[in-house]
């Protein structure tokens, strides 16, 4: 007799999901690298080289070295270094926006997501808090220079109230100019900051505030025991974004200014700089200018992040070892 051969289950080949996700994600390693990655060495490589136009004359490109470099952080005749100039401008304006935007946006975030409260309509909320991110910077500013200048409807209403005379000009103080610029990117961002922090706050268990508030603590004790640690990642990653956003500051100041930063360049930032050497073909200079404000911004982000997260994994760390110790 032949012996019969076991049946065997039928095989199916398994999914590699990993293999998937790898092809998926190409797409986006390419254009990183032709698109961002290559133009950064490009950057860098440039700055090393004197290249620019003089009239129909084209000069290099030269190996200069940090020549460049040495260049940017020569005082001018008045005894100016123009970078550091501009480089303050630019914090001090990021700084006067930015401290408003995040005040207001936590505290919306904090209104909109209680429990407590209950908030009905939150979609029509949002949608109004975010709709100033929809307008471009380019017409913000022209609003804004629209109403402000010496024919607008702000001057014609403070002269009549004789809050100002007929010789003030908005744009040639150096304060009403700083303010203006910094409400324009407070008007544009806070909303973006508010639903981002209102998504933090949504993804903290809803049972860790009710233990907080059966235990006793009040609102602010809650705010800063239970919200602002668990909500730090968040709150580190909405502000390294919008440090990174305010030294790339260019569109508002350059709309609002006609690009000339006035009044006496107090109002004109590291990008302005920057883009003052590309319309002059000046590819050397800009390149070190950009790769200043690339060591600048990588600085201060870690920074930053050092900072603030410092105090959330400290107790994250103390906890794993007791942890270990007890197993």
């Amino acid at each position: 007799m032949k012996k019969q051969k076991p049946q065997t289950l039928g095989t199916h080949k398994s999914v590699s999901y990993a293999k998937w996700g790898y092809i998926f994600i190409i797409p986006f390693f390419v254009v990183y690298l032709v698109f961002t990655l290559a133009p950064q060495f490009l950057t860098i490589y440039n700055s090393f080289f004197e290249n620019y136009r003089s009239g129909l004359k084209q000069i290099g490109p030269n190996f200069v070295g940090l020549e460049n470099y040495k260049a940017l952080f020569s005082a001018d005749p008045s005894g100016t270094v123009r970078i550091l100039k501009y480089a303050a401008n630019t914090l001090i304006l990021w700084v006067a926006g930015a401290v408003p935007q995040f005040v207001i946006a936590l505290l919306l975030a904090i209104f909109f997501t209680s429990y407590r409260l209950n908030i009905k309509g939150q979609g029509f909320f949002k949608t109004v808090i975010y709709m100033p991110n929809l307008i471009m910077a380019a017409a913000f500013s022209m609003l804004f220079y629209t109403l402000f200048s010496r024919v607008g409807p702000i001057q014609a209403l403070l002269e009549q109230w004789g809050v100002i005379d007929a010789s003030f000009d908005f744009f040639s103080n150096r304060i009403t100019v700083r303010s203006m610029i910094a409400t324009m990117n407070f008007l544009m961002w806070f909303g973006n900051t508010t639903i981002v922090l209102m998504a933090g706050i949504m993804g903290i268990d809803q049972a860790l505030f009710e233990s907080a508030t059966l235990d006793g603590a009040n609102s602010v004790q809650v705010f800063f025991r239970v919200t602002m640690p668990l909500l730090m990642p968040i709150f580190v990653y909405c502000l390294i974004t919008a440090m990174i956003g305010g030294i790339q500051m260019f569109d508002v100041p350059q709309v609002l200014t006609n690009g000339k930063g006035a009044p006496n360049e107090m109002s004109r930032t590291l990008v302005m700089y920057l883009n003052g050497y590309l319309t002059n073909k000046n590819y050397g200079m800009a390149g070190a200018i950009s790769v200043i404000i690339f060591i600048i911004t990588g600085i201060l982000s870690a920074i930053v992040y050092k900072m603030l997260t410092k105090q959330y994994k400290e107790p994250q760390a103390q906890h794993r070892q007791r942890k270990g110790k007890v197993l």
